[in-house]
């Protein structure tokens, strides 16, 4: 199963493209969508969804992991981070891929074993994980391999989940 994981932002939003059954995972390609400082953010947005659509169409993914939106303090950031979330869950279903959405807490305890593990652990663990020379790099990247990572060791359970609720 090959999955996208998206860490949203209006200024970067990474992505990371891993491959895997949950047991064996490969790193397939990772990076950050930039859009320039003071862009207004429509025209952001416009920028974020199409390099989305392009890299979407490149590396075909067949499931998405995104991280979900978590009280920010700062309501200015909440808001551009959900609009980035909400092109890119567009972004993905216009492509019919199916979405799975993640809690940070979530993320830390599935690829760390520990839901408050902090920031250099996680992009310890994804270098390690992945058996990379160096942490990838921005950050972004970092943690959207990090998503992807958490619904490829989830995917197994919640397909028996779903096999159960068949029956």
């Amino acid at each position: 199963m090959r999955t996208i994981g998206i860490d949203p932002g209006t200024a970067i939003m990474g992505w990371g493209i891993v491959e895997g059954d949950g047991d064996a995972v490969r790193l397939v390609a990772y990076g950050a969508l930039n859009t320039p400082a003071k862009t207004p953010m429509p025209r952001r947005l416009q920028m974020l969804y199409g390099r989305l659509c392009d890299l979407l169409a490149e590396h075909r993914p067949d499931a998405a992991a995104v991280e979900e939106l978590f009280f920010s303090k700062n309501v200015t950031t909440a808001l551009a981070v959900g609009q980035a979330r909400g092109i890119a869950l567009l972004a993905l279903a216009q492509a019919n891929i199916p979405v799975f959405e993640y809690k940070p807490m979530a993320v830390k305890q599935a690829v760390v074993g520990y839901g408050r593990a902090e920031k250099s652990q996680i992009q310890e663990l994804v270098r390690m994980t992945l058996g990379l020379d160096h942490i990838p790099q921005p950050d972004d990247a970092a943690d959207a391999l990090a998503i992807a990572l958490c619904h490829t060791y989830s995917a197994p359970l919640l397909r028996q989940i779903e096999e159960q609720d068949d029956l």
